[in-house]
């Protein structure tokens, strides 16, 4: 879409609490030195049984919901450990944006400045879009206005807060470092009356690294 603000998908329900990075991404695919192939491992236990063969009743894996990229889930998404594989796992897979009533709060920060979209809704309301499309035995067609906060789908519609910054990285289709270097006069500003006021704090590393260089120059040799 043109207007990075509107997000429009297709929602799966997957109604389960507490579900921790290391279900999300198990640790056998944390091996490779960079992000290929993390789709293969998401949600592996789910998908698949212990000969690997995939599990018909995963929800993803039903007709009515293979088109999803996104998902309804429960309270507590992407609890536990700090890996960051797990949002890049569920981005390849093509999951553009979770609901859920709450996050990990580490795989939330993580998730947004990847630009992985996560809603936050009241946990009456994560139920009603789980029981709509669960009833429907399909994906619920969502809309997510960034600009507005709001978000609908059939004849429902939710409001939502996300901090300005990350709203911001989602209009104007920036990441993290984009973001900052948008406030790179800002820093320099600061930096620069930082600099006047403790002129002794600049280049502590630089200024150390020479002295000691200066001082085994000047050593009698061993």
């Amino acid at each position: 879409m043109s207007d990075q603000g509107i997000i429009s998908g297709l929602a799966a329900p997957l109604p389960l609490e507490n579900l921790d990075t290391d279900q999300i991404m198990p640790k056998q695919f944390l091996r490779g030195i960079d992000k290929a192939g993390l789709d293969k491992g998401l949600l592996y236990d789910l998908r698949f049984d212990g000969l690997g063969r995939p599990r018909p009743d995963f929800i993803l894996d039903r007709p009515g919901y293979a088109e999803s990229d996104m998902l309804i889930a429960g309270a507590n998404f992407g609890c536990g450990s700090s890996r960051e594989h797990a949002v890049w796992g569920l981005m390849q897979f093509g999951i553009r944006a979770i609901i859920a009533p709450s996050f990990g709060e580490i795989f939330y920060f993580n998730a947004l400045n990847n630009g992985l979209v996560l809603i936050t809704l009241e946990p009456a309301a994560v139920r009603t879009l789980m029981e709509r499309s669960t009833a429907s035995g399909r994906s619920l067609p969502v809309d997510i206005d960034l600009h507005a906060q709001r978000l609908s789908a059939q004849d429902m519609q939710y409001p939502f807060t996300m901090a300005a910054r990350h709203r911001g990285m989602f209009l104007q289709g920036t990441d993290l470092t984009g973001s900052t270097l948008a406030r790179l006069p800002e820093i320099e500003a600061f930096a620069h009356t930082y600099w006047e006021r403790f002129p002794w704090n600049r280049n502590v590393a630089h200024v150390a690294r020479e002295y000691l260089a200066a001082q085994r120059a000047a050593s009698p040799a061993a």
